[in-house]
């Protein structure tokens, strides 16, 4: 049976992180097993930066944003010899088993140390949602709430200035919060890396609908795409409507995690443990259809998940 056991965070921290650990360390602690906390990642896994913990120390957390655990990236892990001290560190604590909390670097690192041995098991935490295996990642449901919450008081602002609003959300890679968050708001458009966009057409879009009777218009920009300040130039001179940039940045990580990914990752955490207590390792958990799952880590990183095209088209058709 696996005795001890760490938990860490990695990569951009994401609302409801602080609940998985949460998780892991008092589903452990039930089954026996001694929990360590490791503050920074990788990089605290190299440098022995590691804590017991006990029920305690998880009390009052669910509800907070960021995670206490910190979270940092370590290019050294990267390399061989940065896997074998943290291996090394694993052996002279005594870890068998790792949860690892975070995105797709992170789960590189698990499979590379699970290949030395340490039994690892990959949480999804991304606000994006671009994690292929998992139908839904920690922290997106609040990171789409804190976006809808600030478009719509930026749409308080721009209809008292008959202004378009351009509006540039997190997605570096993926285009998931803008889709959803556009058509929560109600966006006049919505520009993403995955579907083509021609700025004269959203301007002559937006002059037609002008004719009869609207004056104000929301364009929700993934970053993937940026060029935020750029297209709310190009739009004031091709429709000589007022026109203003706003990148909500960061705000999108912070705040207390909605009821979904406190449950969520809850159920993600006591999973992870579930697959340490029976000696598996090198796997990813995920969402499919409501259930609870795991793949492979190499698996699960060779998958694509697939854009929303048909939820993009439904926004563009209804928008006014």
């Amino acid at each position: 049976m696996i005795k001890k056991i760490g938990v860490l965070t990695s990569g951009g921290d994401a609302p409801g992180m602080n609940a998985a650990v949460r998780a892991v360390v008092r589903t452990a602690i039930s089954k026996g097993m001694e929990v360590y906390g490791v503050r920074r990642g990788y990089v605290g896994l190299i440098t022995g930066d590691v804590f017991q913990m006990d029920e305690k120390s998880v009390t009052d957390i669910i509800h907070n944003g960021g995670t206490i655990l910190y979270t940092a990236r370590c290019p050294e892990f990267r390399t061989a010899e940065g896997v074998a001290k943290a291996k090394a560190k694993c052996d002279e604590i005594g870890i068998e088993g790792l949860v690892v909390i975070g995105g797709d670097g992170s789960f590189r690192g698990a499979a590379d140390l699970s290949a030395q041995g340490v039994l690892c098991i990959g949480l999804p935490g991304t606000i994006d949602n671009d994690i292929a295996c998992t139908e839904y990642t920690i922290g997106f449901d609040t990171a789409m709430n804190t976006a809808m919450e600030l478009v719509d008081k930026l749409r308080d602002t721009s209809q008292s200035h008959d202004r378009i609003s351009v509006v540039e959300v997190m997605g570096r890679g993926a285009g998931h919060i803008a889709v959803n968050t556009g058509i929560a708001c109600g966006a006049t458009d919505i520009i993403t890396k995955e579907v083509p966009y021609d700025l004269d057409k959203i301007a002559n879009t937006m002059l037609e609908k002008k004719s009869k009777g609207k004056q104000n218009f929301v364009v929700i920009v993934a970053e993937g795409v940026g060029h935020s300040q750029e297209i709310a130039t190009a739009l004031q001179e091709k429709t000589g409507i007022e026109a203003r940039a706003t990148i909500l940045g960061h705000v999108q990580r912070g705040g207390s995690p909605t009821l979904r990914d406190r449950v969520e990752a809850t159920r993600m955490g006591y999973y992870a443990v579930e697959l340490l207590e029976q000696g598996i390792g090198n796997r990813v958990v995920g969402l499919k259809e409501g259930k609870i799952v795991d793949y492979d880590i190499q698996e699960a990183l060779a998958m694509q998940k697939p854009y929303d095209e048909k939820l993009h088209k439904i926004a563009e058709q209804i928008a006014f």
